[in-house]
């Protein structure tokens, strides 16, 4: 089998991606004070990123090195639970950003903590069936027409993971808005308490709206044109379009520790612990929303 370079960069992606998650996961795992319900949720992220990236790994040497149907049908499998367990992480963090503000004087509470656990049960559960389909006979690999542009997987596979990414959007969009709608109104109530000027009420007010711009314009350009493809591609287009869109998208795992772990400043003073030994491991830590991450 001749070695494609597209093969190779998602390979080359999935090992960055592999690492970058791994030490998020292994912070998060092995410090006591990350128990809060928005770390429990970053972890989650980070598991399904680790997972994908290696899925990526184990796919590209299954191919090259041992190539075989029901190897390939538990890679595929992997790599759609992975990303499945991804965007709906990303969502259950959105949510749980929502909530944190909407809900602010009852966000810390038991009532919390247990809805991050069922939270994270659906998404994993979820995640889990979509990725067992293939493996469960849902494929093409006895009938090549029923395939779509991501072989083995069904065209009918592909269009309702495809449907299921656009309702998540969806829903990310709209609590996105609702966010700064609340980050507009808490931030002209602290002006109006503290007499700050206009200018300085609107400079908070944008730094937070472009924030959350940049996470969800992220995700939507890393996502949308392998979506819109899913359900527009058929498996007789060439291969290059599936790489092109395909490889944007998992470079959302590749961001996502970025936005989501190392920028917050709990996470970076435990890095620098490991790293340098320029902070305690004692040092407290100042509890945060997930709205400050």
């Amino acid at each position: 089998l001749a070695l494609n370079p597209w093969d190779v960069v998602l390979c080359i992606s999935g090992t960055i991606i592999s690492c970058e998650n791994a030490i998020v996961v292994v912070v998060i795992f092995y410090t006591p004070a990350f128990r809060a319900p928005m770390f429990l949720l970053i972890g989650s992220l980070a598991t399904a990123d680790l997972l994908a990236g290696l899925g990526l790994i184990l796919h590209f040497a299954f191919v090259y090195f041992i190539p075989s149907e029901a190897v390939s049908l538990l890679t595929v499998g992997l790599l759609v639970t992975s990303f499945t367990a991804s965007v709906s992480s990303l969502l259950t963090i959105t949510i749980d950003r929502y909530l944190s503000l909407y809900n602010a004087l009852t966000y810390y509470s038991e009532r919390t903590v247990t809805r991050t656990y069922i939270m994270l049960i659906l998404t994993w559960g979820a995640s889990i069936c979509y990725g067992l389909l293939p493996i469960m006979g849902w494929n093409c690999l006895k009938d090549p027409s029923a395939c779509s542009i991501v072989k083995p997987l069904t065209k009918n596979h592909l269009i309702i993971l495809s449907v299921s990414f656009f309702m998540v959007f969806a829903v990310m969009l709209q609590l996105y808005v609702q966010i700064c709608k609340i980050v507009c109104r808490h931030a002209h109530q602290i002006a109006v308490q503290r007499h700050f000027l206009a200018s300085s009420h609107y400079v908070t007010t944008r730094k937070g709206i472009a924030t959350l711009a940049v996470i969800l314009g992220t995700f939507a350009s890393c996502w949308l044109p392998f979506a819109i493809y899913c359900l527009l591609g058929d498996y007789s287009y060439p291969a290059l379009y599936t790489y092109v869109t395909l490889l944007p998208a998992t470079y959302n795992s590749m961001i996502n520790p970025i936005i989501y772990a190392f920028r917050n400043q709990e996470i970076q003073k435990v890095l620098w612990t490991v790293c340098c030994g320029c902070f305690s491991s004692a040092m407290p830590f100042r509890s945060r929303s997930p709205s400050d991450v």
